[in-house]
This record gives structure tokens, C-alpha cells and sequence, in this order.
């Protein structure tokens, strides 16, 4: 492919940032790996130990790249995509966090090149598809979008285990949510307006979670009645949550809790992410449905066994960046995920995978 983008850095080289990396790099593009803790194993790319945690590191550490995808905890974005506008750079992440994401748009307004955040699963993918499923209606209903990243086997009350930045998990349940209700732009508590879903039979229970929207409610505000973001999760999971933060007063202490559900839920490799996403309206005055419903699970890619939560959200990302280096995208300024075609992000070296899923 003829690309706008040929060196790429990707910062954090967890699972997903690792395997990010590994996929762009199959993709054609030249990657660096850079974290600042020391890896024990080798990675199939380069690789800089290199600390971005402040502005100015950042910017050392990106100097010479076309483009850079960040897979760091949301607080880190900030900095790193500033040392990117300033450099001219490509910057791509992962975040979820709303004020974050509203400190790069506005960075973006004079950016010489794209600022992408919230290039994952939700938001990310979760706007591209609901986007798709809408497009052909003449009156938008509804647009709910439902995701689960879980356990296939859980244990315990929570049933649950943090596969995912525990930074974030908090983040999205104690942040307040947006959502449109009857045509209005509203902004409502998280771990609420709790609902019974069935995905390929299975009982989970749907609540509102933080950021999972994107800019969707900005995208939609007058053309669509009702549009709202819940994570799924099983039965009874929202209650102990409900108690753990606000009972137990830990949503005054972010870290803390982070730290005790990590240790009480640690990482497991056999996870599942889920998808029920649909949209409601008219199509030439007959009130039709439309649902994307998936269950995505591990799957051997690059030479080893992938969680679902690690493929599905490195291969959203990295099919973002080949859009824009490929030229389906702009080359500059803010891109919303929803406004990403869904036909021709499936047809990117990354995007397929979902297909193939």
C-alpha cells in the first residue's frame, strides 16, 4: 500500500500495546516499542527503554517518528499527545477518559497532522459499528451500544477480572456518562438505568458506564431520539460495585481501589469480549431493527494465543492507522470514530480479523 505513515512509536508495551505493534508491523509499517520498564522477553520489533512521562521526555522520545499510538494509562495521553502536536505527529490512543479527550480535540484545531484518541473498542469500534447500523434510517429511534470484556469461567460474586486497565475500569465506573433521552443532551450517573440483555442466550445485566460514547452524543444530538453507552457484565456484579465504591466510600480513593479489585481479580487468558449493539428508526415510514451481536474469544494470531480484549482492541486501533496512512481518512484534525466507513475499516489487514472472528 502507498503510505502516508511509515515510522510509527508505540508507547506501552503491555498486551495490547504489544500486540499493536506486532500487527503494524505485519501491516508494513516500521514500529518501536518504548516503555520504560525493563521487558524480560524479546518482541519481534524494536524496542527503546525511554520514560514519557512529562512533556519534554516525551518529546525526545518521539522525535523522528511519523506517528504514534498510545497504549499508555489515560493519564499519560495529555502529555504525550502535546509533545506529538508539537512535532507534527500523528497521534493515536486508547482512552476512554472524556477530559482527556477533550484536551486533544482541542490541540487538534491546529494540528499539522490527525489527532485520533479513543481508537479502541469503546469507544472506538463500538461508534463505528452503531454509526453503520444506523446510517440508512430516515428517523433514528434508538442507537444502544452494550460491551462486556469477561471472564469465560468466572469465579467469585463479582464474576469479573480485569483484563483491562484497572485505571480505566474505575474511571468508567464512578465518571458521570452522557447519553441523549428523548432528543435531549443529559448527563447521568454511571452503574445505573440497569437492564436485562441476552447475548447467544446468556442472562448479563447492562449498566451506564463512563465514555463509552466518544463524541457520539455530539455527532447525534437532533438526529437521533435516544442513544446511550452500558458495559456488560454478569448478574449481580453492578450491586457489589454499587457498595464497594459508594458504601465503602472507595470512590474517594481511585488508587486503592484499583489496586484491591486487581489483586482480588487478576488478568485470565481465557476472556470473552461481547457485542450487542443496535439501532432503531424508520426506513420509508416502517419501523425497523438492526443489531450487531458478537462474542469475540482468544484466538492465535502472530504466533501465540491472543486474549479477546488484547486482538480486539490492538486491531481496532491498528485498522484506524491504516485508514489514515492508506488515505481513507482525513490528514489532519479531530476524527470522530463514527464517522469511520465500517465497510472500509473491514477491509484494512486488521479489520478483517473481526470478519474472520
Amino acid at each position: 500500500m502507498t503510505q502516508k505513515i511509515e515510522r510509527i512509536a508505540v508507547l506501552g508495551l503491555g498486551r495490547v500495546g504489544t500486540l499493536a505493534a506486532i500487527l503494524l508491523q505485519e501491516t508494513g509499517f516500521d514500529v518501536t516499542g518504548i516503555d520504560d520498564r525493563k521487558l524480560s522477553n524479546e518482541r519481534p520489533f524494536a524496542v527503546e527503554r525511554q520514560s514519557v512521562a512529562d512533556e519534554r521526555a516525551a518529546e525526545e522520545a518521539l522525535a523522528g517518528f511519523d506517528a504514534v499510538l498510545s497504549c499508555l494509562p489515560y493519564h499519560l495521553n495529555i502529555g504525550v499527545a502535546t509533545a506529538a502536536h508539537r512535532l507534527g505527529l500523528h497521534y493515536f490512543d486508547l482512552t476512554e477518559d472524556v477530559t482527556t479527550t477533550q484536551a486533544i480535540r482541542e490541540m487538534s484545531e491546529t494540528s499539522r497532522a490527525v489527532m485520533a484518541p479513543q481508537c479502541g473498542l469503546a469507544p472506538g469500534l463500538v461508534a463505528i459499528v452503531g454509526a453503520h447500523l444506523a446510517h440508512d434510517f430516515d428517523r433514528i429511534r434508538s442507537i444502544r451500544l452494550r460491551v462486556g470484556a469477561l471472564p469465560q469461567h468466572p469465579t467469585g460474586l463479582l464474576g469479573y477480572a480485569f483484563n483491562w486497565s484497572p485505571e480505566g475500569v474505575v474511571n468508567e465506573y464512578l465518571n458521570d456518562c452522557e447519553v441523549i433521552e428523548e432528543g435531549a443532551h443529559k448527563w447521568v450517573s454511571p452503574m445505573e438505568w440497569i437492564e436485562k440483555i441476552y447475548v447467544n442466550g446468556m442472562l448479563l445485566e447492562a449498566f451506564t458506564t463512563s465514555g463509552g460514547l466518544g463524541t457520539m452524543c455530539e455527532t447525534y444530538l437532533g438526529r437521533v431520539e435516544n442513544l446511550d453507552y452500558k458495559s456488560m457484565r454478569y448478574p449481580g456484579h453492578v450491586d457489589l460495585m454499587n457498595f464497594f465504591f459508594h458504601e465503602l466510600l472507595m470512590r474517594e480513593r481511585r488508587d486503592l481501589a484499583g489496586e484491591i479489585l486487581t489483586a482480588a481479580k487478576p488478568p485470565v487468558d481465557d476472556d470473552v469480549v461481547h457485542f450487542h449493539i443496535s439501532a432503531e428508526g424508520d426506513i420509508d415510514g416502517r419501523l425497523q431493527r438492526k443489531e450487531f451481536v458478537r462474542s469475540y474469544y482468544p484466538r492465535e494470531i502472530a504466533g501465540g494465543t491472543r486474549t479477546a480484549i488484547a486482538w480486539t482492541t490492538s486491531a481496532s486501533a491498528c485498522a484506524v492507522i491504516e485508514m489514515v496512512s492508506r488515505g481513507d481518512l482525513p490528514e489532519t484534525g479531530f476524527i470522530k470514530q463514527e464517522e469511520i466507513a465500517f465497510d472500509k475499516f473491514a477491509t484494512t489487514a486488521t479489520g478483517r480479523l473481526f470478519a474472520e472472528a
